[in-house]
Parts: structure tokens; sequence; C-alpha cells
């Protein structure tokens, strides 16, 4: 029993301090911690009771008795705290010293303004708060009582000598200089009763300002030396450090002014911070223009800022919220400073859960952007939480969402499964390639289908492709047919000997004689390819075994279809750039393809064929590579023609030229 209450108490804390972690913070020291349940990084200030002075004693436990009262989002946010006969233990959330803080982002190239300006504006809010609000004077106010969390946020501590404006001698406790002997240099000139009560609040503020900017302050007279402060700051900061303490203005009146158009404190970082400190209480219309403009300027925003604070907000706000697809492109932004682990934690399950979505703009902005994270998906979560809900797009009344839902097939199939693969997939191409209205969408399917080719087992393939691609060069949309022979000579390794002599060739045969002389081109070289392997075999039947090596192959795992036969897909920023899309009325389509389809049209203009990033109104052209269905650009098209017109003038000139100059008055007359 008696070992009981003989029990260190420090052994119960529920907080540990990590080794070799310690840092000077005035009379404590400062050590990262972690919660011993769960692993929460902490901070934990510590002070001996043993190596310290009576006053530092008195002061230690006055501060600690504040940081219990005290709470303010500006204000170092007290957790936990355990007080023994020997130690003060101060639990708070995880910071860095000022000082230490922007040393270290000096040597990563230096603070931006805008971050110091947001830390400013915090520290100034929370001394605001102290002197207005709570009537206490700060007393310490400086580079080493601000702390600097995760996030990049700036913490105001350092409440040691913190006493009320109207305190008497009984109650007052000992002056930061009576302590620290050199700490005399950032006290205010003046007598201690002179001017308002926070004269020398603020002129302390002005200190901390110039050491932001300049490094520790030598001495007092150097606050005379502007240094690096910046213009829109400095007549600001001369107002904190005049001589007359009576001008020197409130905490809150100096943030005005600073926050007046121009002022050092105005500029989007202070403002999208200050939007979503109070982002619960706005309309939906301001939510949905917030974060439109958030896409812009978060790439002057810091990492630390956007992981820890802008992207907390986004996934509340798509939670709680109702913000929709407005927040995907912030969130794909942030996405890219986060580790893969993070990435993997805090993003997947909002997607996965998006991609439940009914709404429209959500899910295509989805699909659009699904370059972006599909690494990071594992295949459990596609094959039971994503494409039971992508599916849905093939179907759509809407040709862009079927358009992007045939082209996401190109990243999700190496991560499905047999079943959704060469089943449920294959059931819906059968019905988009044979049934869509839309032609360039029954193009794009035929030339997915050749993609994904390599990820389909054996008999999938036996049983698909020829039937597949035969479908496609009997339709009437020019570039089906040629997506349709192309599909052909990029699988040809899955085809036996005898298939390409009974089945392909018969069917690329009748496209020799096809209207649109793109798709005969392509046919004929197809022919001589197909050609070319059973002459070899004719010739050497031992070869067959090799070129037959691939028909009865399994699947090939994710990526090993990368140079395959130059048609697969060499890198996710080259799929958009060989799959074209057309608007209705493209020549060669079905009828149905001459008017709008209800809900949206597959291009930006009706009428107007166009490939992916180039506008409409340009004729669609491709290159003649058997290997390859890459469309390119109808400029280059358009450059072709105009060199080819400008030969037919000059060899029309040089005609002209040999039979001389046109005698007038020639004709006979009746």
């Amino acid at each position: 029993m008696w070992s009981f209450f003989a029990r260190d108490p420090v052994k119960d804390f529920n907080y540990e301090i990590l080794p070799d972690t310690q840092e000077t913070s005035g009379i404590w020291t400062l050590h990262r911690g972690k919660r011993k349940t769960g692993g929460e990084p902490l901070s934990v200030f510590v002070y001996e009771v043993s190596t310290g002075t009576e006053e530092q004693t008195q002061l230690a436990k006055a501060a600690f008795k504040r940081m219990k009262t005290l709470r303010h989002p500006n204000i170092l946010a007290y957790v936990d705290g355990l007080e023994t006969e020997k130690s003060l233990y101060l639990v708070t959330e995880q910071v860095t010293p000022l000082a230490a803080h922007l040393k270290a982002q000096s040597e990563r190239g230096g603070s931006g303004e805008l971050e110091v300006s947001w830390g400013l504006h915090q520290t100034v809010k929370a001394l605001s708060f102290l002197v207005n609000d709570c009537h206490l004077l700060h007393n310490n106010l400086g580079i080493w009582a601000v702390f600097v969390d995760r996030a990049g946020e700036w913490k105001l501590g350092g409440l040691d000598h913190m006493t009320p404006e109207n305190g008497d001698a009984s109650t007052s406790l000992p002056s930061a200089k009576a302590v620290h002997p050199d700490m005399d240099k950032y006290d205010a000139p003046e007598s201690p009763n002179c001017g308002e009560k926070w004269a020398g609040d603020v002129w302390r503020l002005g200190c901390l300002i110039w050491e932001v900017f300049n490094g520790p302050l030598p001495r007092a007279s150097s606050l005379r030396s502007l240094g690096k402060i910046p213009k829109a700051l400095v007549p600001h900061y001369c107002e904190l450090v005049g001589a007359n303490a009576r001008a020197r203005p409130n905490p809150a009146r100096f943030l005005q002014n600073c926050r007046a158009p121009g002022g050092f404190l105005s500029n989007s970082f202070v403002e999208s911070n200050l939007f979503l400190e109070e982002i619960q209480i706005k309309d939906p219309a301001e939510k949905q223009q917030f974060f439109q403009d958030l896409s812009e300027n978060l790439d002057s925003f810091p990492e630390d800022f956007c992981k820890h604070k802008v992207l907390p907000q986004l996934l509340t706000a798509f939670e709680f919220g109702n913000a929709g697809a407005v927040v995907l492109t912030p969130l794909f932004k942030v996405g890219k400073f986060l580790s893969a682990e993070e990435y993997q934690q805090k993003i997947i399950p909002v997607i996965v859960k998006m991609f439940s979505s009914t709404d429209r703009a959500m899910r295509i902005r989805l699909l659009q952007q699904m370059e972006q994270f599909v690494q990071y998906l594992n295949d459990a979560a596609v094959n039971s939480q994503i494409f039971p809900h992508v599916v849905h797009g093939f179907t759509d009344t809407n040709p862009a969402i079927r358009e992007q839902t045939v082209k996401s097939m190109l990243l999700l199939a190496p991560k499905l499964n047999e079943s959704n693969l060469n089943q449920e997939l294959m059931r819906h191409f059968a019905r988009l390639q044979a049934r869509d209205e839309q032609g360039p969408i029954r193009c794009n399917t035929t030339v997915c289908l050749g993609k994904i080719a390599p990820y389909l087992n054996a008999g999938t393939r036996q049983r698909v492709l020829i039937s597949a691609f035969s479908r496609a060069t009997k339709d009437p949309f020019p570039a089906s047919r040629a997506a349709g022979v192309l599909g052909f000579a990029a699988t040809h390794n899955y085809y036996s000997v005898l298939e390409s002599a009974a089945r392909v060739l018969p069917t690329l045969c009748t496209l020799t004689v096809d209207p649109d002389k793109n798709v005969r081109d392509q046919a004929f070289k197809a022919i001589k390819s197909f050609l070319t392997k059973l002459e070899t075999v004719s010739e050497d039947p031992t070869k067959l075994a090799e070129i037959e090596k691939d028909v009865m192959s399994s699947a090939q795992p994710a990526g090993a279809a990368a140079s395959w036969a130059g048609w697969a897909v060499t890198g996710v920023s080259s799929l958009t750039s060989k799959l074209i899309r057309t608007g209705p009325g493209a020549e060669g389509g079905s009828p149905a393809e001459n008017n709008p389809v209800g809900g949206g049209t597959a291009s930006p203009c009706a009428g107007c064929p166009v490939i992916d990033g180039v506008p409409g109104g340009k004729e669609l052209t491709y290159e003649q590579d058997p290997s390859d269905l890459r469309y390119v650009s109808a400029e280059l098209a358009k450059k072709k023609r105009e060199e080819r017109r400008k030969e037919l003038e000059a060899k029309r000139a040089e005609r002209k030229a040999a039979k001389g100059p046109l005698k007038l008055g020639a004709r006979k007359l009746d």
C-alpha cells in the first residue's frame, strides 16, 4: 500500500518526452513529445525547480496558471500539465520557436513576406485580445515568446511575466530584465507608467518586427535603422517604436492600419486565412467563389500552410459543406505536397466517396483528373468502391461523361479484377461500340480496347478482339473504321496464323475500296503486315511457335504494356492526345449524330471535329502509322495544305512564264 503513495507521478503522466530534443525557451526547456496512447506529436515545456531561482519558480508557476485559463486561436494552446515538487510540465500543441523556424526557412530560401505578414497578423491579434479583451499586459513580447505550429501559424506564448493592467505591487511579478539582465534593450525608453497601458507591449512588438526581418537586435539604438523591413510596413513600424509613448497605437488600431489597401497585411494570403477562419458562417455562394479563386493562389502559398490548414478545410467543405466539384482542383493541387502515405490516409477516402456522388460536374471532374490520383488507389478499392460507380457513366445521356468514362478505363484497367475487366467492361464496350449514337465515342471505345488488350485474359482476347475490330471496320464514321484497322495491326501478335488468314485479312481486304482514302491507306499497310507474317511462316514453319507465342499468353501485369506494339500507353500525359472527340454532325457518323444529345455535346462546338486541347472547326487528320492511332494537331494538316497550295501556284506560274505573255486582241471575230 505504501508503495502506491510513493509512486512517481511523472510515470503516470500520459506523455512521453523524446530524447535529445531539448531547446531553451526563457526559463523553460522545450522538448518534442508525444502522447503515449495514439502517438500524437506534442511539445512539452519543462521547468526544473532545483536549477531555478525563487523568482524564476514564481514566474514558471504563474505562467502555468495563465496557460490553463487563456484560450485564443493565436495563443499557444494548452493541452495538459503536471506540477510536482521537482518540476513543472506544460504540454502544448506541437510548435517550434519562431527564431528556429525563421532560421530553417532562410536555409531553404527564406521566409516569404506572405508567411510573415500572416504571422504578424496573428501575433498582433493575440496581443490585442490580451490588452483589449482580457485587460492583461504581456510584458515579455519578443521573438522568444512566439512559436510556430506545423501549419506555419504563429502562436503567442511566453506568458511568464503577464500581469493585470491595474495590478498592485503585491501581485506584480519580477520583470524580464530582473531575471535576464540582457533583456533591458527591449524595454521602452520611458518610465513604466508613462503613456497608454499598451505602450510597453507595442514597443516590444516593434522590436519583434525588427528581429523578424533583420535578425537579433544588437542594441536598442539599432531600431532606428530599418534594415530589411518592407516599405509597406515602415510607417506603422515607426509608430510602434516612436519616442512619444502616448502616440503609440493600440494593437487593434495597428492591425487596422496595416490592413488598409496597400498595407503590409493586405494581400491574398491574409484574406484567404481570414476567410478560412470564418468559413463555417459563410454562405454557399461565397464558399464556391473562394474555392475557385483559391486554386490560382495556392501556387504562391507556403507548403506547410497548404498541407495542414487548407487541406483540412477542403476535406471538411466536401464532407459537411456540400462544396461539390469546386473543391477538386485545389484538393489535387494540395495533394502534390503530400507523401504517398499521407495521400492514402487523407485524400483517397474522400475520392472514393466522391465517386458515389450523383453530381455530374463532380463525376466528370474526377474522370478528367484521374491521372493525378490513380496511382494511389489500391486494387480492392477500385473494384469494390469505384468501378461500380464509374460504369454508370457508360450509359449516361451526356456524351462528355460517356467519353471521359471510356478514357478512364485506360487508367483503371490494370487494377480491375478478372470479372470486372473481362466481363463487365467488355459488355459495356460492346454496347458502346455497336449502339452509341456518337461516332467519336465509338471510335474511342475501339482505341481503348486496343490499348487494354494486354490486360485481358487469353480467352477474352480470342472471343472479343477480332469481333470488335471487325465491327469497327463497318462503322459509318471514318475514324472508327481507321481505328478498327489499326486495332488489328496493333494486336497482331494475339492472333494465330489461321485466324489471320481466315478472319483478319478478309475483313481488311474489304476496306481497300473504302470511300475514305485514309482508311484505304491504313488497310493496305495492315494487310502487308499480316501477309509478311504469313509468308514468314510459309517459308520457315519452325517459326510458327515464335510468332504465336502471345496468342494464349496470360494477362500482363500493370506496366507491362508500356512499350507494347508502339500503341499502348506510354505515359499518362499522352492519353488524351491519342483519343479524338467530335461534335454532333461529324462527317460519316450515324444519322443520330446530326443532333445534339440532351445534356451536352461531346465537343465545344457542334459539327466541329476536334482533338483534345485543339479548338474546333479544323479538319481531322491522323498520322499514317499502322501501329499507332495518334491523332495530330489540325494546325499541322493546315500547314501541309498551305505548302502544297504554294507548290501548285509556283508550278502554274512556271507554265505561264514558259508560254510567254498573253496577246491582247487575238480573239477571232465572227
